[in-house]
């Protein structure tokens, strides 16, 4: 005998209209003890179905120096062509990563928040301290 599964509530629920517009960056800094830019200073959240596009930065604590760059290239509102610059400029003392936007986020700044609480949590504290380099 074979049943057919039976479809869940996430199943069948209609899909978001929102959260599809929003896309969030992990902005990385030169890590001086691996010699790469792999140090997570914020996260950048963008929706670019309002006009003018919201920006959202959420800052690591405590690291205002080394985020420096990422400041002064965020001193003016951000646009997608931006964004294609820093991805193609990656890899010398900034680089830029897309990050999922988390599933429960309600809102940009709350799927920011939840991938910045992400990183305190798991990938900040795996990385080696910057005075080791």
């Amino acid at each position: 005998m074979t049943t057919e599964p039976t479809p869940t509530d996430a199943d069948t629920a209609a899909p978001s209209t929102a959260a599809p517009t929003w896309r969030l960056w992990i902005l990385l800094v030169w890590h001086p003890a691996l010699g790469l830019p792999t140090d997570p200073v914020a996260v950048l959240g963008i929706d670019e179905s309002r006009l003018p596009a919201e920006q959202v930065v959420r800052w690591v604590p405590l690291v205002y120096e080394p985020a420096r760059p990422w400041r002064e290239r965020l001193s003016s509102a951000t646009t997608s062509e931006d964004i294609t610059r820093w991805i193609t400029q990656s890899g010398g003392t900034c680089a830029i990563e897309p990050a999922d936007v988390p599933e429960g986020a309600s809102d940009l700044r709350h799927a920011a928040d939840l991938v910045l609480d992400d990183l305190l949590a798991e990938a900040i504290p795996a990385l080696p301290s910057r005075s080791d380099g």
